[in-house]
């Protein structure tokens, strides 16, 4: 092939890359969308719940359309809301984040949240290949976000704080508990002393205990196997997480390129079932809304927010 005919090749070439690079960093990260999903959790008879998660805002002040756009999700009306970590994107966030979630907060509905490791640490400049190789699971800097202000304002809204715990709430005529762990990503996560309050809300029941067993979801940051194990050995039917972005880059064909964790790339976004041997549940990994300030990109994974419908099984 002649110099003359390359050219017009590598031009072509350099044009795409270019359009690929400009879209993803400039409009994609901001097509902010809702993915919609239907499972049948419920008794006969049972009235549906509409469960919404968030999940990885990484949201900086400055990010006024995402504030305005998680804002508007309180006209959606949802019977149960789910924050699943990394909601701080910059260390000066927390009045926005608070802010961006007060509508939600005043629905009415129950809002429970978890943390993830950016609601404790703020985000540096890495190694992107890094990230593609494998995840780093330990913290060599010391906490600069202030995390108990965090969880107290959130308290403030109303939230209910997951964190290694438990809650029993009745929607819509149904008994659901929720269990949930820090981040795994980060070994924050302990699973006995979830256990230890999920032990006192069964203890209120007495010797007889409820007439039917009540739905469990479980609730995680970063979806870790040995989490989603511990959450499937407590009864999870329904388990939501977040951390992976969606693999935040996905190529077409191909998928996710990695999750950050180790969840096969296949289940990096969106609703798959996670079991063992002897039982299953359905899991929610949502692709988030956001990306860290330093990496301000996404190409074929939109961010997301989950609206999950459960209804009785037809």
């Amino acid at each position: 092939m002649s110099r003359a005919s390359r050219h017009p090749v590598a031009t072509v070439l350099g044009t795409a890359a270019t359009g690929v690079l400009l879209w993803s960093t400039l409009v994609e990260r901001r097509l902010f969308t809702i993915r919609r999903h239907s499972l049948p959790l419920l008794e006969t008879g049972a009235a549906p719940i509409r469960v919404l998660q968030l999940s990885d805002l990484h949201l900086a002040p400055w990010q006024s359309n995402k504030i305005n756009w998680v804002r508007s999700l309180a006209q959606l009306r949802p019977d149960l809301v789910v924050l699943t970590g990394d909601l701080m994107g910059h260390l000066q966030a927390r009045g926005s984040l608070l802010e961006a979630l007060r509508p939600l907060a005043r629905t009415g509905a129950p809002v429970v949240f978890v943390h993830g490791s950016n609601d404790y640490y703020g985000p540096i400049l890495k190694n992107p290949l890094r990230y593609l190789a494998e995840p780093s699971r330990k913290s060599t800097r010391q906490q600069d976000i202030d995390n108990a202000a965090l969880t107290r304002g959130l308290e403030e809204l109303g939230c209910i704080n997951l964190n290694n715990s438990a809650t029993r709430l009745e929607i819509r005529g149904t008994r659901v508990e929720l269990l949930g762990l820090n981040d795994p990503h980060i070994r924050y996560d302990d699973a006995s002393a979830m256990r230890t309050e999920l032990a006192a809300l069964t203890a209120e029941d007495g010797e007889d205990g409820p007439e039917t067993a009540p739905l469990r979801i479980g609730v995680v940051h970063a979806p870790y196997q040995e989490a989603l194990g511990e959450l499937l050995d407590d009864g999870a039917g329904l388990i939501l997480a977040g951390h992976t972005h969606g693999g935040q880059v996905r190529m077409p064909g191909v998928g996710a390129l990695t999750s950050n964790c180790d969840l096969p790339t296949a289940q990096a976004r969106g609703l798959s079932v996670w079991y063992d041997a002897h039982r299953a549940a359905y899991l929610n990994v949502s692709a988030g809304l956001g990306n860290s300030i330093y990496a301000p990109v996404r190409f074929a994974c939109r961010p997301e927010a989950s609206l999950i419908t459960l209804e009785a099984a037809r």
